[in-house]
């Protein structure tokens, strides 16, 4: 019976080793199964956080680039505009419309006489009318400083846009 009792009583801590080793394995089980959903939230809340970042960059993106192109329309027909205005100014030059003069350096007995159509001038000093070919040519240079002035202009509203 003592023989017994041993087989019985190893059978017995056998079940019961086994019984604990089972409810051990399913209590670890429902752990890395939490673990497991609460990484997979956690990968979501950061997937979810990367989207909207993403979102606010393009909105940002977008914004800027219709700032740009308003910008960039802007100054555009600001070049347009001058040079129409560049393109009236040699008509009338080439019409004889409108002649250019300079102001003559008049020094006591130069004896430089002042041209006869200066008459509409308020200040009465004495001018020399400029050939068309050479006005032509000024209005050209004035034309390249113009537009030259105006794509700085675009160059530094793009910069400001881009640092804001």
């Amino acid at each position: 019976m003592s023989r017994l009792c041993v087989v019985l009583l190893v059978t017995l801590m056998l079940l019961v080793a086994a019984a604990i080793w089972q409810l051990q394995a399913w209590r670890y089980g429902r752990q890395l199964a939490e673990q497991a959903r609460l990484y997979a939230q956690e990968r979501l809340q950061q997937a979810d956080a990367a989207s909207r970042e993403l979102l606010e960059q393009r909105q940002q993106r977008h914004v800027l680039e219709q700032q740009i192109q308003a910008t960039d329309q802007s100054h555009y027909q600001e070049l347009h505009d001058a040079q129409q205005a560049q393109v009236r100014l040699r008509d009338r030059l080439a019409t004889a419309d409108l002649r250019l003069s300079v102001l003559l350096a008049a020094t006591p007995g130069s004896g430089m006489p002042a041209t006869s159509g200066s008459g509409n001038l308020d200040d009465g000093a004495p001018r020399a009318e400029l050939d068309s070919a050479h006005a032509r040519r000024v209005i050209a240079i004035t034309d390249e400083g113009d537009q030259g002035l105006i794509a700085l202009r675009a160059c530094q509203a793009y910069v400001r846009a881009l640092q804001r």
